[in-house]
C-alpha cells in the first residue's frame, strides 16, 4: 500500500528565478521550468541534471541514446530570488490596493508578482 502524500500548497511558479540550497547543485540558481505540486518538486533550468536512455523513433523524428534533461529538485531545497533587492528569500503574501493578493519579499517587502 502506497503512502499518503501530504501535498503542501506551493509558492513557486514556472519562470521564477531560485536558487539551490542542498544537494551537488547547492548555490547554483536558475528558471523554474515546471512544477509538480504534486509531489512538491520543481524543474530548474540547468540544476539536476539525469541521463535517458532513449529509443529512436524514426515517426517522431527522434534520435536514440543517451540525452540529458533537468531531472526534479524538492520545492524545499530551493528558495526564490527577489526581483528588486536581488537575495535569496522566503515569500510572504499580501493584499494589494486594487484587492489582488500577491507574493511579497520577506526582506524587502517588494512585491514578486507583476
Amino acid at each position: 500500500m502506497a503512502a499518503t502524500v501530504e501535498r503542501v500548497k506551493m509558492r513557486l511558479r514556472k519562470n521564477d528565478t531560485v536558487e539551490v540550497l542542498a544537494g551537488r547543485d547547492a548555490g547554483k540558481r536558475g528558471k523554474v521550468l515546471s512544477t509538480i505540486p504534486s509531489r512538491n518538486r520543481v524543474v530548474v533550468q540547468g540544476v539536476a541534471f539525469i541521463k535517458r536512455h532513449t529509443r529512436p523513433n524514426p515517426q517522431k523524428n527522434i534520435k536514440g541514446g543517451v540525452v540529458e534533461r533537468e531531472g526534479s529538485i524538492h520545492a524545499s531545497n530551493v528558495l526564490l530570488i527577489c526581483g528588486e533587492c536581488g537575495k535569496r528569500t522566503r515569500i510572504g503574501s499580501r493584499v494589494l490596493d486594487d484587492g489582488r493578493k500577491a507574493r511579497v519579499c520577506r526582506k524587502c517587502k517588494g512585491v514578486l508578482d507583476r
